[in-house]
C-alpha cells in the first residue's frame, strides 16, 4: 500500500462560530455540520392580518353602535360612558312595579342655549333613577357648555357628552329601570350601549312621532322627561350642519349655557 493510502484524512475544522463540544466526548468520528440559518420571518403577512382584523372590528362596533337591536339603517343613541367624574349617582332604584304611564312630581329642568331655552318636565315617579341622576348633574353644573354632538333630523338630536365625540360620560353609570311611556315627539331619555346599566349623561330628545316606530322599547333607553316648552329650539338645534361617517355629527354644535332644576 503507498504512503498515500496509509495517509490519514484530515479531520474538518468546526466553523467559526459553532458550538463547542464537550470535552468528555471523543471527538475522532464526529463531524461539525454548519449551523442552518433560520429563515427570515415576514412581518407583512402578520401586518395585513392585524389590519384585516382591525377594520372588521371597527367596522362591527360601528355598526352595532348605532343600529338598535342589531338591525339596519336605524341609529341607536348609543353612548359608551367613559371618564369625567362630576355629581353623582343617584340614591334611587328602580320600581317594581312602574306605572303604565309617565308620571312627574312637577320637577322641572330649564336649559339655555343660544337659540333659546328648552323646558323639560322630568318622570320622576315614573323613572326616578335616570331622572333624579338628570337633576344631580344639573345641579351640579356638569351640564353647563356641554354641546348637543348629535343631530339626526327626524330622528333625535343628543348632548350629555363632555368630550363632544359620543363616547364620554360623568365617570359612573346608572341602573336600567323600566321604560314607562313611548318614543314620541319632545320625548327626554338616556343614551347607551347595548351593555346592560351603561347610562350614564348622555341623553337623547325625540324629533319625530314615528320614532316610536323605529326604536324598541326593549332597548332600555329609559324615558325620564319630555319638553313642555322650546320644541322650536330642538327644531332649531336640529336644523344644524352636519357631517361625518353618518352625516350626524354637529359641525357647528350648540351648547347647553347653562342648565338649571326647577323645583315642582
Amino acid at each position: 500500500m503507498s504512503s498515500r493510502g496509509k495517509r490519514r484524512r484530515a479531520q474538518p475544522r468546526a466553523p467559526e462560530g459553532a458550538f463547542p463540544r464537550a470535552r468528555t466526548a471523543p471527538a475522532r468520528r464526529a463531524r461539525t455540520r454548519p449551523a442552518r440559518k433560520q429563515p427570515e420571518r415576514s412581518w407583512l403577512p402578520w401586518a395585513v392580518g392585524g389590519t384585516l382584523l382591525l377594520g372588521v372590528g371597527a367596522g362591527l362596533a360601528f355598526v352595532f353602535g348605532w343600529v338598535p337591536g342589531m338591525g339596519p339603517g336605524v341609529p341607536s343613541p348609543s353612548a359608551p360612558t367613559a371618564s369625567t367624574p362630576a355629581g353623582s349617582a343617584p340614591d334611587a332604584t328602580p320600581l317594581a312595579n312602574p306605572p303604565a304611564e309617565p308620571a312627574s312630581d312637577g320637577t322641572k329642568v330649564a336649559i339655555e342655549t343660544e337659540l333659546g331655552d328648552i323646558i323639560i318636565e322630568l318622570f320622576t315617579n315614573s323613572s326616578p333613577v335616570a331622572a333624579q341622576n338628570f337633576v344631580n348633574l344639573a345641579s351640579a353644573g356638569y351640564y353647563d357648555g356641554i354641546v348637543f354632538h348629535r343631530i339626526a333630523p327626524g330622528f333625535v338630536i343628543q348632548g350629555g357628552d363632555p368630550l363632544g365625540t359620543g363616547t364620554g360620560g360623568p365617570g359612573y353609570t346608572i341602573q336600567d329601570e323600566p321604560v314607562v311611556g313611548e318614543y314620541e315627539r319632545g320625548i327626554v331619555a338616556m343614551a347607551r350601549t347595548q351593555a346592560p346599566n351603561s347610562q350614564g349623561s348622555q341623553f337623547f330628545i325625540v324629533l319625530d312621532d314615528g320614532v316610536a316606530q323605529r326604536l324598541p322599547k326593549s332597548g332600555g333607553y329609559a324615558i325620564f322627561g319630555r319638553v313642555i316648552e322650546g320644541m322650536e329650539v330642538v327644531d332649531q338645534i336640529a336644523a344644524g350642519p352636519a357631517g361625518g361617517p353618518r352625516g350626524e355629527t354637529a359641525l357647528e354644535p350648540v351648547a347647553m349655557t347653562r342648565v338649571t332644576v326647577q323645583g315642582p
